[in-house]
């Protein structure tokens, strides 16, 4: 019997935030568990809770209450300093904004994480080439940000979050600076990482979005809920 293995397990976790006198329940008790090579997307309009989930799977935040483990590393209640490391080591970040050095190549912005990992030049330049092929952009190395597309320029940014080889890539509204086809561009994409094996996390507001991942949940008020496939529902045609 083979043994699944979680590279993320939430148990429990709620969050709250306290201003004043005023307290608000941002997660109300999450139960959620991502095995490896899962394709995820978490869906939810703005207040619904996800930009907090999204900060406590990306090690950006801990719970107030619960536990969350990522790839067998209970990060409950670690310190920032060790959540930093966690960071730089598990997760991979994409963002809605590319958040590229305008004056480096490509090359060079997705050798930065390498840079501050302390690998070696010769090291970095080798991984760093090796994760834009992946994406698809070989033939663009040298182009800087303002050379390349939209949906170039996101490439790079996912190309930079595989470099360290992280457990989970985690995408924070990845596709919402882009045009519809680069936004299809960058989910075969995914798509594509997601069949080697890649475990991905895409938090989303746009039901396209969503619909490209291989599992979806909602959440809404700080709890999540997973559709009922109309095969379990007892649905007839």
């Amino acid at each position: 019997m083979s043994v699944v293995i979680h590279q993320l397990k939430m148990t429990g976790v709620r969050k709250t935030y306290s201003t004043g006198v005023v307290k608000v329940e941002a997660l109300r008790g999450i139960d959620l568990e991502v095995d490896q090579g899962e394709y995820l997307a978490i869906m939810g309009p703005s207040g619904s809770g996800k930009s907090t989930l999204m900060h406590i799977i990306g090690c950006l935040d801990v719970p107030t209450e619960g536990t969350y483990e990522l790839d067998g590393t209970d990060v409950s209640r670690m310190s920032e300093k060790e959540l930093a490391e966690i960071r730089n080591r598990k997760i991979g970040f994409v963002f809605q904004q590319f958040n590229l050095l305008a004056s480096l190549s490509a090359l060079r912005n997705v050798e930065l994480p390498l840079v501050y990992a302390g690998v070696p030049a010769h090291d970095r330049r080798e991984r760093a080439e090796a994760a834009l092929e992946k994406v698809g952009l070989a033939k663009r190395m040298q182009h800087r940000p303002g050379e390349l597309s939209g949906g170039q320029q996101q490439r790079v940014s996912v190309a930079r979050a595989l470099v360290t080889d992280p457990a989970v890539l985690l995408a924070d509204e990845p596709t919402g600076a882009l045009d519809s086809h680069s936004t299809g561009e960058i989910l075969e994409l995914f798509e594509d990482l997601n069949d080697t094996g890649r475990t991905i996390v895409v938090i989303t507001h746009e039901p396209d979005v969503g619909a490209r991942a291989r599992r979806l949940v909602h959440i809404h008020d700080g709890l999540l809920r997973e559709p009922v496939p109309v095969a379990a529902s007892g649905a007839t045609r």
